[in-house]
Parts: C-alpha cells; structure tokens; sequence
C-alpha cells in the first residue's frame, strides 16, 4: 500500500461516516487527505493530522474523532493497526501483503512508475539557456542546463506538455565584433580593440576558411565581414548544440532573437502595435514607453527610445506574446543571479499584456558556482581565455558526476562543488553512490537469473514473504517515489529526486547488508518462494532507482 492508496483508503472512510451520519462535515470530505512517513519507526508505517484538520468542524473534540476513524480504519483492507497518538494524531501500520504488493506494483509499472497526470492537458514552455553564438558553453550554463532540463523531465513525469527552449541572442553589436574577430584572426591580423580573445576565436577561423575558403577571395569590407560574422556564427552553434546535446541536454527549440526583428508578424513592431489595444502603452517626449507602474513595477518600461531604436524590453515582450502564440499556456523564465530585477518588469509586462502572471509567467533566479580543486578555485579555460567552459568540465569531471553534482541542490543557493570529491569512486561520492546501488541491483539480479530464478507471476507472488522490518523499510521508500515525484514537479525542485535516490540507495544497503535477508539460496538450497520475493524487491528497487536517474539525466549503470 502506497501513500495515495492509503489516502484514499481513509477518504473512503470519511464518507462512509458523513453517508452513515455519524459525522457531519459541512464542507464534505476533503478532496486529498495528507499522509506522511513519521520520523520514528514505533510509530508505525504512515501518519496523518485528518482528524486534526476536520476535528471541530465535525463538533468533535480532535482526539475522540481520531479514535472514531481509527475504529473503522482498523476494519480497512491492508490496515494491520492504527493508533491514536497526541491531540489526534493516526499512526497507521500497513499488512505485510499490503505493504510487499508495492514491489509488485514497482514491477508491472516499469518506466512509467512514478508518473502521474496531475499537469496534464498544460503546455510549459521551459527557457532555461539564453546564450550569445560568439563563444563557448560556460559554467553559468551549465548548471541551468542541467537543472532547466531535470526540470522539464520532471514536469514531463507529471502529465505536462513540455517544450526545452534555447534562446540564442545572435543580434547587436557583439555579433558585429565576433565576425570581425573571426575575420581578423584568419588573416593573421589582431583581434579589434573590443573584439573577442581566446584561442577558440583562431579555431572558428581555421574552421569557417576550411569550410568556405572563398571568404578569404573577398575584398576586404562590410560584405566580407558579414560573410565571417555568419559562417561562424553556423559553426559555433553548431558546436553549442553538439556540446549540450553530449550533456544529455537537448532543446525542442533554439529561438533566434532575430526572428523578433525579422518575420512579419512575429516582429518586436508589430507586436508593439497590438499590445497598444490593451491600454497599458502611451507616447511620452518621442518615446514609446509600458506603464508596467500599474501592475507593480518600479518605473515604467521604455519598449521604442525617441530615436526610434527598439530596447531589450520591447524584445523581452514580443518573445513572451509568441510564446503564448504558439499555445504555452504557461512560460518558465530560468534566469542567473544577476537578473534579480527582472522578476517584477516581466511580470507586470504580462499583466499589461492581458493576461495572469500568476498563472502563465514564472521566472527563477539561479546563483552562482564555484568549482575547487582542492584549496584553489577553477577559473580559466585553456582555449577561451577568461572562462570554463562545459566541454572542459565535461572533459574533467564526466557527465553524469557533473550533471548529478548540479542537480541535487536548489538552483537559488550559492554551489561549490570540489571536483576531488565528485570524482571519487566512493560512498562519499553521491552520484557514485546511487549508480553503485543500482549497478548491484543488476548484478543480482544477474546472479539470480544464471540460478535458473525468475521474477514470480502476480499469481504466484505472496507479498506476505516481505515481512522483515528492513524489506519493509525499503517498501516504504520505494512507495514514497510518485510523491517525491509530484512534489518535485510541482514546486519546480528537481533537487529533491537526487536527495530521495540516496536516501533510498542507503536503505537498500542496509537491507543488502542484512544477512538473513540473502536474496540467493544458500549452498545447495533450491529457490524457493521467499528468495523470488526478495528478487521481485531487488527488481522494483533497480526499476525506482533508474526512473529517478532518468529524471536527473543521468546514466543508471549496470556494471561499475
């Protein structure tokens, strides 16, 4: 019996009493019921704080309408005990068959255990990289490329319809100055003044004249440095692509800012002029400007300067309308700590736009990573000159240690990771830990199968054999997983699925370590019911544990 079923189990109890007029809820049964894991294992299997909530408004004292579902809990199928603890707290034992059908439930599920439907019919727009195509991938990226996508795939287990967004600021000046770099560095000559640096500008420029060697036929002028400016512009992207998609980070979408100034009807201008039917944008001194004053912003919002020039918040603008245009119903900004002040205009923006932030416009402010080597912070990248980019760390640390290292904390607190430690093939080592857990899974599993074993048919399965404290410490664990899930999914913490996985690969130790719970016949022995049940546990551990690296991005290893 999982959390959701025992939650349901006790609403069905509420409505016999309400059906029965032994209890009068003027608001009825509640539509969910909360239970929870109590912290010390006397207290049983699950706890919940019902008769606490509905107590008085049921005119009952709390205590004495808990004693009045314990009674009737008690008669429930799967229920071995209930007590009554506190003011009214349920302290619910489950059956050992209950409890061990859990990893049976584990097992017929497979890779769909721990999805569930509760943001299903809601399309998500998730942007969570938004990069100039004049250099490398660097650290700042590299932690929203991992939280932006454990996040998408979390949001995806939860029902929602989910699209990955890149946007690439391939427009300004900067470009002007990449393609004159480029340029510069493939006929020997010194970068500009305020061009780009770094050894990778000599790399793109090898590149593009191997690819277009007509370029350098060209005379020397705009035409020519426009011709750079785009050919390495195809080729870094193309190395960004290529570099994400190793770190198992591939987007749905790269939208160009320059289609906001480019395609008709998708442009900054025309969307401009049908935001002004919304009453919230005026003239003022030969300026355009949004009274986002009206919805909480500190000062009002300039969209096109006096001289005509369009600002960064008439594209922010135009690109959250095309999003909502192309049916999202609700937009997830990933931002980098120094974009704090744009939580409040983004918002406002919205509103004068028509619609709820509250419901379509979410925006989350990530902080900074330090990477150590010992006593001594990483800074500098060997081809880019002032930073470290993600092929390095990939190069150095490995995907999964750096993707999972990432993701098992909150992206708004500050993150030092040692590359020591998350390098190092031991329990210290979290992610080495997990994918250590699952790996033993499969080599039982292995070992189980070269003995003729098999997982026993739900016919023949007796779930009752799973009764030792340990199994049924690892039962409860497993059964937690669709609410870690759905909790992740709905705060937007994908963090809290690597924090489950240790917890989880810790308590499947100790129940390996246990040695009257050897999974494999001793000697001799034929195998009997008892061991197919422990196997049918061993399988619905590896399943849990390589569904939630799967969220994370990360591999679930057989062999280690």
């Amino acid at each position: 019996m999982n959390p959701e079923q025992l939650s349901s189990t006790i609403r069905g109890v509420l409505a016999d009493l309400v059906a029965s007029d032994e209890v009068v809820l003027a608001d009825g049964v509640p539509e969910t019921v909360t239970v929870e894991r109590p912290r010390q294992k006397e207290h049983g299997d699950y706890a919940t704080n019902i008769a606490l909530q509905l107590g008085k408004k049921a005119g009952m004292p709390p205590r004495d309408f808990a004693t009045l579902l314990a009674k009737r809990l008690q008669e429930a199928d799967g229920i071995a005990g209930v007590d009554v603890a506190g003011p009214g707290f349920l302290n619910v034992t489950v059956a050992a068959a209950a409890q061990g059908q859990v990893a049976a439930d584990v097992v017929a599920a497979g890779a769909a255990y721990g999805t569930n439907d509760t943001l299903a019919g809601t399309n998500i727009n998730v942007e969570f990289i938004s990069a100039n195509p004049t250099g490398p991938l660097h650290l700042g990226h590299t932690r929203w490329a991992v939280v932006g996508d454990a996040m998408a795939r979390v949001l995806e287990a939860a029902g929602a319809g989910v699209a990955r967004e890149f946007y690439i600021n391939d427009r300004g000046n900067q470009m002007d100055l990449f393609g004159a770099s480029v340029e510069a560095r493939a006929f020997g000559e010194p970068v500009p003044k305020d061009g780009y640096q770094g050894a990778y500008i000599a790399d793109l420029a090898e590149q593009v004249v191997a690819q277009q060697p007509e370029l350098k036929e060209m005379p020397a002028g705009e035409e020519r440095t426009a011709a750079f400016r785009e050919a390495a512009y195809a080729v870094q992207l193309a190395q960004q692509q290529a570099q994400l998609e190793r770190f198992h980070t591939v987007f749905d979408v790269w939208f160009s800012e320059r289609a906001l100034h480019e395609d008709g009807d998708r442009s900054v201008t025309e969307t401009l002029k049908g935001l002004k039917a919304q009453g919230h944008v005026y003239e003022e001194d030969g300026a355009v400007w949004m009274r986002t004053t009206d919805f909480g912003d500190d000062k009002d919002r300039v969209l096109i300067r006096s001289n005509g020039a369009l600002t960064y918040f008439a594209s922010d603008t135009a690109y959250y309308l095309d999003k909502r245009s192309r049916g999202f119903d609700r937009c997830v900004y990933l931002l980098g700590a120094d974009h704090h002040g744009y939580v409040g205009r983004l918002r406002a923006m919205a509103a004068c736009a028509g619609d709820d932030p509250e419901q379509t416009l979410e925006v989350l402010i990530g902080q900074l990573v330090k990477i150590m080597r010992g006593e001594e912070e990483v800074r500098l990248s060997k081809r880019a000159g002032n930073i470290v980019t993600l092929e390095e760390l990939m190069d150095e640390i490995g995907v999964d240690a750096l993707r999972y290292s990432l993701a098992r904390y909150p992206a708004d607190s500050p993150l030092v990771l040692d590359i020591d430690l998350i390098t190092r093939q031991s329990n210290e080592n979290p992610v080495y830990y997990v994918q250590y857990a699952h790996a033993r899974t499969c080599r039982m599993v292995e070992n189980a199968t070269a003995l003729g074993m098999s997982v026993p048919s739900a016919d023949d399965f007796d779930p009752e054999l799973l009764s030792h404290p340990r199994e049924g410490e690892l039962l409860r664990a497993l059964a937690e997983y669709p609410r870690v899930v759905a909790a992740a999914a709905e705060l937007r913490h994908p963090h809290r699925i690597a924090r489950y996985l240790e917890d989880t690969a810790s308590v499947f130790n100790k129940w390996y370590d246990t040695r009257e719970l050897r999974m494999l016949p001793q000697g001799d022995e034929p195998a009997g019911p008892v061991n197919e049940a422990r196997l049918m546990l061993v399988v619905a551990t590896r399943t849990v544990l390589a569904n939630g690296l799967g969220l994370l991005g990360v591999t679930a290893p057989e062999r280690m």
